[in-house]
């Protein structure tokens, strides 16, 4: 399954240069955050697909003006051709503004989520906008990553952590994809990318 990952920069290649068959042999789109709600209502408008998406801390507008034909996966399992995609968009709080979350905060989200999490068994696919505590996040309050998502990572071993919020060119060691243990890769869905998702 070809899995179409954006996050945080409308990508040229898609909007600005956009053809119908550059979405061919797509399975699935999926947005991390921090991208202009007409942008994945135009992606949508041609996909085939399901679009699904999670918010990002400048994502604000989608509160007034939601994506169109999107579906926010926020807080909850969407479950795809039998792949299992958890949502927790938001980065950490650094100045009280829409989507952000303290520690605590996204414990709390999680916690919510244990009956789900046991009605499915787990997950496949983590989707979040921050990536998590120490595993190629930010240096400052507003790219750190939360220890909540490593602790999911370590109890539900999926085999996909997909993140965005931390940009490409922000370092110039910057990954893209890396382990994060045996079970599990991360990928930073910057700008876009296509991940072959495998069973």
């Amino acid at each position: 399954m070809k899995i179409l990952l954006l996050a945080d920069e409308e990508s040229k290649y898609l909007w600005d240069y956009f053809e119908k068959s550059k979405l061919d042999g797509i399975d699935l789109i999926i947005s991390c955050g921090d991208l202009k709600p007409a942008y994945l209502s135009f992606l949508a408008t041609f996909a085939k697909v399901p679009v699904l998406y999670v918010h990002g801390n400048h994502d604000g507008v989608y509160d007034r003006t939601p994506p169109e034909g999107c579906i926010c996966i926020e807080d909850s399992i969407y479950v795809y051709k039998g792949v299992r995609i958890l949502g927790l968009g938001g980065s950490m709080n650094y100045n009280d503004g829409p989507h952000q979350y303290t520690e605590g905060q996204m414990e709390s989200r999680i916690r919510k989520l244990r009956l789900k999490l046991w009605r499915h068994k787990g997950f496949d696919i983590l989707i979040t906008h921050s990536p998590a505590k120490d595993v190629n996040d930010g240096d400052d309050r507003p790219h750190m990553g939360f220890q909540a998502f490593r602790n999911l990572l370590d109890k539900y071993m999926p085999k996909y952590f997909i993140h965005g919020h931390v940009h490409l060119n922000y370092k110039w060691n910057q990954q893209r994809e890396y382990k994060y243990n045996e079970h599990t890769t991360i990928v930073n869905a910057f700008e876009r990318y296509i991940l072959d998702y495998k069973e």
